[in-house]
């Protein structure tokens, strides 16, 4: 990256510089979005243009804005000039400081992660995302900024981003969608030495277009973005990163080309090769075939040998519960964008790129899956929480055809929240007196017994001023809203009075689709209104979230609520919020007592939002889905459901709604309403207390972003360090061996088989052929199913017993297992074996004994 520097190419940044000195210092604290987690820059941008700051939360928009002589004046202040200097030294100390990453890992064979993601999360200051997907991005690269961990992010600059929300007068949602103006997002174009703009050149439907591409600087992390609105490009190709998700199927797969093969052409003209390529979800899967040719081009090898190689650094998250979450694209659409690349970057034929994506790769009419890509070029795969693993195993059990779907190799990284990003002030002030100001920035297990020690009234005072914080906001947000309706004088004014900071206030904010059950209140509307309005325990419900723009039926949840609020007069009780996005979000989260989640299980995957609250001494009511299976116990909040999946069924809606109700009116509103003689309710800070212990270290993405070094970015670093070494020499081996097996695995079989109790053992003994495979490249196994209520699978691998008949040509395999269980309960079987490849994800062959 030595090759690429910074011109900002702005003449009135240039007029700016030119004058004052000290100004490239400021320029370089707002393009740094350390800002967005470390608020202590705030009061420095609110000097500048306190309005606008407050409008936009940009500080580098701000310092395009301001006029030369604010500047000036301002830099000829002394307290302006000491705050400046406080905060870069502040900054010079933190990045001097030895993080985690290389104090526990000082000799890593680990350099870089390359981290694709379709969409991030960063600030309000760069609307390049959607929302759970863009988070968990956004959170993760902010903690490697923290632990150290050399992760640098690949995503799109999107010119409209997605959509902006407003709610009419009817309830109808309205949908915006605003240009993002790059010159005045925190980001910086990259341009070559001689200040030309480094463009990289792409190919589809074989005509070329080109990429900008820009740079977010994200603490110690860097965030690539790529936008393909090139002034030399068609119209076409300049909206390809128009919106987040835009367009139709050839939109889409436009994007994800964008990003894959774009992201990875970006690190091969920067001079950066990662160890590592982490895809987060399958959209960026293209990526896995450019970093194939990469290393083709490098070694001189073929795609096989390449793919061999370059998979052992691949690691792909999957975030979706459903099949139908996967981008599936129709086998002509990838003909038409892909067959040139596959024929004349790969060298290999179009089927052969197809086959990656299919279950069957001979079905010519199977779409092709961007899902099945990742599995089949990654050398690891995790779902997002302990119970999405799960539910991915069996989403991804057709590629692995007569294999049990407890070995279905996909595992879990639970998600967690960037906890700096989404502490309220209030409870900053708390966890720095109980904890200190760093306490993010390394291992965070310890922290339990000092909020334990935290006082009930110290507990109780943040939450009073976190909820009245929320409150004001609600107001401010309310009456600007009711402004850009029209609205009479009267309504805005009573906008600004709206609600009652001492009330029990419970928020619900998410994508508003189905299957998230955003009306399961709505189903008894009087026993709602009832709870609500009631004099002596009342209660405040915040609403948000954007339901998608072309879809009816999600629309018509947002008109429901909106009805409800203006039927029943319950505009002092019950509000929605349009326009949810990351600003709103921090306020939601910060301030809400409870937080209202009701999925159907399971199909969130994980989910965060919950989690924000934790930090913040909110409490959960939520189904037993994604996290909060793993989080839940009475102690620490609410559960709904039973745990178990149901589909849609109608009668179980009705019976969790019901369930609902009975938790918030014999449980919540009167453990929240029960005071002592001081005013604070003990048994809910009780509540508050142990989760905000407890939970709070676990689910944060401090903790998920160790995990992942540990457990995948190291081993897949070393690995692939290791296949690549010595001219290929390992990835050409494992090549040779999937052959050679290819060969002789369709002539493996079973012969006589017999089974013996001796001392409350059995003895189980088969023969196998192997008809001329090595038997080193195979291991013979006893299995059995796994017991009722236990999810691991009983399996022993059998020894060769000495016994073999050459001229017959079989061998003797025998275990030894304790008699507890019938007979008939184990069944041999024969997978490949090579201490140096991942089975079954790399190889899934399997043999069983009938």
């Amino acid at each position: 990256m030595n090759t690429v520097k910074m011109h900002y190419g702005n003449p009135l940044y240039d007029s700016k510089a030119a004058e004052i000195e000290g100004f490239d210092s400021l320029v370089s604290l707002a393009l740094d979005m350390r800002w967005s987690w470390n608020r202590l820059a705030d009061e420095l941008w609110k000097q500048l243009d306190p309005e606008l700051w407050e409008q936009t939360f940009n500080p580098w928009l701000v310092i395009q804005s301001v006029s030369g002589e604010q500047l000036r004046h301002l830099f000829g202040t002394p307290t302006f000039r000491d705050k400046l200097d406080s905060l870069l030294r502040d900054r010079e100390e933190e990045d001097a400081q030895p993080s985690w990453f290389h104090t526990n890992y000082p000799n890593a064979q680990l350099k870089t992660v390359a981290y694709f993601s379709m969409e991030f999360m960063l600030g309000e200051s760069l609307p390049i995302y959607v929302g759970g997907l863009g988070n968990v991005a956004g959170d993760q690269l902010k903690s490697a900024s923290d632990l150290g961990v050399p992760v640098i992010g690949v995503g799109l600059l999107y010119q409209r981003g997605y959509f902006r929300q407003f709610i009419d007068t009817d309830g109808e949602q309205v949908a915006y969608h605003p240009f993002n103006d790059p010159g005045q997002l925190p980001v910086t174009p990259l341009r070559l030495p001689n200040g030309e703009w480094l463009r990289l050149e792409v190919r589809l439907l074989g005509r070329p277009f080109w990429l900008r591409a820009w740079q977010a600087r994200v603490g110690r992390a860097t965030l690539f973005l790529l936008d393909s609105n090139d002034p030399a490009n068609s119209p076409d190709r300049r909206e390809i990163t128009a919106e987040v998700y835009g367009g139709d199927s050839e939109m889409r797969i436009m994007q994800e080309v964008v990003l894959g093969i774009g992201g990875w052409r970006l690190f091969e003209q920067l001079g950066i090769s990662p160890e590592v390529c982490h895809l987060n979800e399958g959209h960026a899967a293209f990526a896995i075939l450019e970093r194939a040719h990469d290393y083709m081009e490098a070694s001189g090898s073929n795609f096989e040998t390449a793919l061999a190689v370059t998979r052992a650094g691949n690691l792909f998250t999957t975030h979706t519960a459903v099949p139908a979450g996967f981008d599936r694209f129709d086998p002509a659409l990838v003909a038409r964008h892909l067959g040139p690349y596959a024929q004349h970057r790969l060298r290999i034929p179009l089927d052969d790129l197809l086959a990656l994506g299919r279950i069957d790769p001979h079905d010519q009419n199977e779409p092709f899956n961007m899902a099945y890509l990742a599995v089949r070029g990654s050398s690891a795969v995790n779902g997002v929480s302990k119970l999405h693993g799960a539910v991915s195993r069996h989403l991804f059990e057709p590629l692995f055809q007569r294999w049990p779907t407890e070995e279905v190799p996909i595992h879990h990284v639970t998600n967690g929240i960037h906890t700096p990003t989404w502490e309220s002030q209030a409870a900053s002030r708390l966890w720095t007196e109980a904890i200190g100001q760093d306490r993010w920035k390394d291992t965070t297990e310890s922290f339990s017994d000092a909020i334990k020690n935290v006082s009930d009234e110290k507990i109780w005072n943040m939450r009073r001023d976190a909820r009245k914080s929320l409150i004001d906001y609600i107001r401010e947000h309310q009456a600007t809203h009711f402004v850009s309706c029209g609205a009479p004088p009267e309504v805005i004014d009573k906008a600004r009075r709206l609600f009652d900071p001492g009330v029990l206030t419970i928020g619900f904010a998410r994508r508003f689709v189905a299957y998230k059950r955003p009306d399961l209140l709505l189903s008894d509307p009087d026993r709602l209104a009832r709870l609500l309005a009631d004099y002596k325990q009342p209660v405040q419900l915040v609403i948000a979230g954007k339901a998608p723009p072309y879809d009816d039926s999600a629309r018509d949840l947002i008109r429901r609520w909106i009805m409800f609020i203006r039927n029943y007069g319950l505009e002092d009780r019950v509000v929605f919020l349009d326009d949810y996005d990351m600003l709103m979000a921090g306020y939601l989260v910060g301030g809400m007592d409870v937080w209202l989640n009701t999925p159907q299980r399971p199909w969130e995957a994980s989910g965060t939002s919950g989690m924000k609250v934790l930090v913040n001494g909110g409490l959960n009511l939520s189904e037993l889905d994604g996290w909060w299976v793993e989080a839940y116990r009475p102690e620490v909040g609410w559960a709904l459901g039973d745990g178990l999946e149901h589909g849609n069924d109608p009668t179980v809606d009705r019976q969790e709604a019901q369930a609902l109700f009975a938790l918030l009116e014999q449980q919540v509103i009167p453990q929240f309403y029960h005071r002592n003689a001081n005013g604070i309710p003990v048994e809910w800070i009780k509540k508050v207390r142990e989760s905000m212990a407890t939970l709070t270290p676990f689910f944060s993405s401090n903790r998920t972003v160790r995990e992942y070094t540990e457990k995948f970015y190291l081993p897949a670093a070393t690995t692939y360090q290791a296949r690549a070494a010595q001219n290929s020499d390992h990835g050409k081996k494992i090549v040779e061996w999937k052959h050679n097996l290819e060969q002789h695995w369709p002539n493996l079989g079973f012969g006589r088989a017999k089974v013996e109790t001796k001392d409350n053992m059995y003895v189980f003994n088969v023969q196998v052929y192997p008809h001329g495979l090595d038997p080193a490249s195979m291991t013979v196994q006893l299995v059995a199913a796994a017991p009722q209520g236990n999810g691991h699978l009983f399996v022993a691998e059998m020894l060769r017993s000495g016994q073999a008949d050459a001229a017959a040509g079989w061998i003797d395999y025998c275990a030894w297992v304790p008699a507890t269980r019938p007979i008939a309960d184990y069944t041999a079987r024969i997978i490949p074996h090579n201490a140096e490849v991942a089975i079954p994800l790399e190889y899934d062959r399997i043999i069983w004994q009938h």
